[in-house]
């Protein structure tokens, strides 16, 4: 636990109360696109079959990643499993005085969204009976506390809960099953976001027979969270396919980065204007094979697979003054559920990328300033 909490930041991010309502603008622009039969009829035929299956609910705990400029917030990346919620709070009670053990009313309204996916699964009662926790080797996650604090929130619900490994649950063709026992609920906080790895194919199985409410799913990460989904959404003309309204088509034109896939470009002139880009594999999570253009070498840049690659215009982080030391790079991070926004963090670091690793750093309270 006392690991987890190291990366909890004493130094508070600035934001406008004009960026945050600009951030909400974009999260709620991308939500709708959710139901935006334009949009889904394109994305389905490029995106893995599995996408198409809508189990008619949502995922909870979205995040959605931003980096500040000087024209406003950009969106550099959505998440389906966004951890961390857990620290965002601890740090707003550090900043601001409060208890670090989360008052009821917040408890409730984040119990509120996993309620709020039961009921549109069709789940019969308040809440789910049974949920499991599911992770890839979960003791040995960084986050694993979280999770544990996560199946304690249940437990305080009344619903029966454990943290497990995805190899643990069983598909007997009518019940998804852990230590023999039915479950209702699989809050999903695995990064293996289409369910291919062997170690899924019991949720896989449990989920496409609509026996399991699994949150967050592959239906919103196909269509919401897939970086290829980023390479469509910041072209103006397929934007102007969906019909959006002006408040979304204003929102997301200000919030998302140029982005095309490598294989779209001229390697030549790529190469030569690379500072201004960052490269990130489509398939790829939390930062990992993430390179900056200034930093590749001409070796790394040939080796990178052209369909496989995403080249998105950098956008660098802002910095935050923090007494002592060097001012860190920050971005921030909205916890969102549909398109209601449960809580804004921040995380601070030193280095190219972020990172929950610098002295100081990590999950950050969030100052608001009014504009």
């Amino acid at each position: 636990m006392s690991d987890m909490f190291s990366a909890v930041s004493p130094h508070p991010a600035p934001l406008t109360s004009t960026q945050l309502q600009q951030m909400v603008a974009i999260a709620k622009a991308l939500f709708d696109l959710r139901h935006n039969q334009a949009y889904r009829e394109a994305i389905f035929p490029e995106a893995p079959e599995i996408t198409a299956f809508d189990p008619g609910h949502d995922s909870v705990m979205m995040g959605y990643d931003f980096h500040l400029t000087e024209q406003g917030p950009v969106l550099i990346e959505v998440n389906t499993n966004a951890g961390g919620s857990l620290l965002g709070w601890i740090a707003f009670a550090r900043r601001f005085g409060h208890p670090e053990e989360m008052p009821t009313s917040v408890r409730a309204r984040l119990l509120q969204t996993f309620a709020e996916e039961w009921r549109l699964f069709g789940g019969g009662g308040d809440c789910p009976d049974r949920i499991a926790v599911v992770d890839e080797n979960p003791e040995e996650q960084h986050l694993f506390p979280e999770m544990e604090w996560f199946a304690e929130l249940f437990r305080s619900w009344g619903v029966d809960c454990r943290v497990a490994d995805p190899s643990e649950l069983t598909f007997d063709g009518d019940a998804l099953r852990l230590d023999g026992k039915r479950l209702d609920l699989v809050y999903n906080r695995h990064t293996d976001f289409y369910l291919n790895t062997p170690s899924m194919t019991a949720i896989k199985q449990a989920y496409l027979k609509q026996k399991i409410c699994l949150t967050p799913n592959p239906h919103t990460y196909g269509l919401l969270a897939d970086k290829r989904r980023l390479l469509r959404l910041a072209d103006p003309a397929f934007r102007a396919q969906l019909a959006l309204s002006p408040e979304a088509e204003a929102a997301l034109a200000g919030g998302l980065l140029e982005c095309r896939l490598l294989k779209d470009w001229d390697r030549e002139a790529l190469w030569a204007e690379r500072k201004q880009y960052v490269f990130k594999p489509v398939a790829h999570f939390g930062g990992k094979g993430v390179l900056l253009g200034k930093s590749t070498s001409h070796k790394r840049f040939d080796e990178l697979p052209p369909a496989e690659t995403l080249v998105q215009r950098l956008a660098p982080p802002s910095l935050t003054a923090v007494e002592g030391d060097k001012p860190m790079k920050t971005d921030y991070r909205l916890f969102v559920y549909q398109d209601q926004v449960l809580r804004i963090t921040a995380r601070l670091y030193h280095g190219q990328l972020t990172n929950l690793r610098t002295e100081g750093g990590g999950f950050a309270p969030v100052d608001i300033v009014e504009t």
